[in-house]
C-alpha cells in the first residue's frame, strides 16, 4: 500500500504544475520544445518514483529538484542559445545573408504566453512572471553558467527561499547565495538599463495601438508606417537566418530592398502573445490560400517599438495554435 506522501503524487495533481514547470524549463533551456520535453520526462520520472515520495519536502519542491537535474543535464556541454544581436555587429541589407542559418538549437526560440504565464494569483507574481520570459530577459540568462542560471531563477523568479534553492540544486545555502550575486551581477551588464521607458501594460490601449498600427502597417507594405513605430536603436532580426539590422535607415532599407515587399505579395497576420509581449503569426500568399512564414514578436518601450523578432520557422506555430494554411473565410481584417 502507497505511503499518505506518496498517494499525494497522482497524474492529476503533477500536472496542476505543468505550466509553472514549463515557465522555468523555458528560462533554463531558451527553447520551447526542448521545456516542453523536459516538462514530460519531469513528470514521467515523478510518476515513476511515486511510491518513495515520502513528503519530507513539497510536491512542488520535489518536482523542481527533477526539472533541474533534467534542465542540467540537458545544458552540460552545450553552447548558449542567443537571439542574432546577440552574436555580434549589425549586418548592412545583403540579400545573399537570406542563405546563411545557424542550427535551431543556437538560438532562443518563442513560446506562447498560455503555456507558461498563471492564469490566476498575485498580481505582482504574475507582473514577474512576464517580465522574466520576455526575449531579453531569457537571452541574457543564456550568459549564466547552468548553476548561477538555476539558483536565479528558482530565487529571483519563483521567490524560492535560499534553503529550498540549496536542497533543490543539491548545493548550500552560502553556494546558493555566491551563484545568486555573480548572477545578478551578470544579468546587470546584459539586460537594457533601469532608465529605459518600460513597456505598456499587456492588452492595455496603449499596447493594443501600438501593435495595430504595426500590423496595418506590415501587412499593407508600408515601410514608412513601420518604421515611423521604432526607436532610434530598433532592432529587425530574423532567426534562424543570421541578419540583424539596427537603426530605422539600415531597417528600412531591408524591408524595402531584400525583404518580400519588393513583389505584389502582402503579409496577412493573426495576433497572438509570445514572450509576455504582443506578436503576430505572419501569412504569404500562395495562390488560393496564405501560408505560414513564422511569427513576429514585437518587444515594446514606452509607445514605440524597440524590437521586432521575426522567427522564420514555420514549427512554431502549432504551439501558438495558429494553422499552416489560411484559407479565404479564414481572412479577417489583420488589426482585428
Amino acid at each position: 500500500m502507497p505511503s499518505t506522501a506518496s498517494a499525494e503524487v497522482s497524474p492529476d495533481r503533477l500536472e496542476e504544475y505543468r505550466r509553472e514547470l514549463t515557465g522555468y524549463c523555458y528560462r533554463m533551456l531558451g527553447s520551447g520544445f526542448e521545456a516542453d520535453d523536459a516538462v514530460q520526462e519531469t513528470m514521467l520520472r515523478a510518476w515513476r518514483a511515486a511510491d518513495g515520495f515520502e513528503g519530507r519536502s513539497s510536491v512542488r519542491s520535489w518536482l523542481y529538484r527533477i526539472a533541474t537535474n533534467i534542465c542540467l543535464d540537458m545544458l552540460r556541454g552545450r553552447q548558449r542559445r542567443a537571439l542574432p544581436m546577440d552574436l555580434g555587429p549589425a549586418s548592412p541589407p545583403v540579400e545573399a545573408l537570406f542563405g546563411d542559418c545557424r542550427p535551431d538549437e543556437a538560438w532562443i526560440s518563442p513560446i506562447a504566453d498560455e503555456r507558461v504565464l498563471p492564469e490566476h494569483g498575485d498580481p505582482a507574481d504574475i507582473a514577474v512572471a512576464r517580465d522574466t520570459i520576455r526575449l531579453a530577459f531569457v537571452t541574457a540568462l543564456q550568459h549564466l553558467p547552468a548553476r548561477q542560471r538555476a539558483a536565479l531563477i528558482l530565487c529571483e523568479v519563483l521567490r524560492m527561499p535560499a534553503t529550498e534553492a540549496a536542497t533543490t540544486l543539491g548545493t548550500s545555502v552560502p553556494a546558493v547565495n555566491s551563484a545568486l550575486q555573480r548572477a545578478r551581477a551578470t544579468m546587470g551588464r546584459s539586460l537594457p538599463g533601469p532608465d529605459r521607458e518600460r513597456a505598456p501594460l499587456p492588452r492595455s490601449a496603449r499596447e493594443r495601438e501600438v501593435a495595430s498600427r504595426f500590423a496595418v502597417a506590415f501587412a499593407g507594405g508600408d515601410v514608412d508606417g513601420v518604421v515611423s513605430l521604432l526607436t532610434d536603436d530598433a532592432w529587425f532580426t530574423m532567426p534562424p537566418v543570421t541578419l540583424e539590422y539596427q537603426g530605422p535607415v539600415p531597417i528600412a532599407r531591408f524591408l524595402r530592398d531584400v525583404a518580400a515587399w519588393r513583389g505584389p505579395r502582402r503579409y496577412w497576420l493573426i495576433p497572438t502573445r509570445a514572450n509576455g509581449q504582443p506578436a503576430f503569426g505572419v501569412y504569404l500568399p500562395d495562390g488560393d490560400v496564405h501560408r505560414a512564414h513564422g511569427l513576429a514578436v514585437l518587444t515594446l518601450r514606452g509607445d514605440r517599438i524597440s524590437a521586432v523578432t521575426r522567427f522564420v520557422d514555420t514549427a512554431v506555430m502549432s504551439r501558438f495554435g495558429l494553422p499552416r494554411m489560411l484559407y479565404q473565410n479564414d481572412l479577417l481584417s489583420p488589426d482585428k
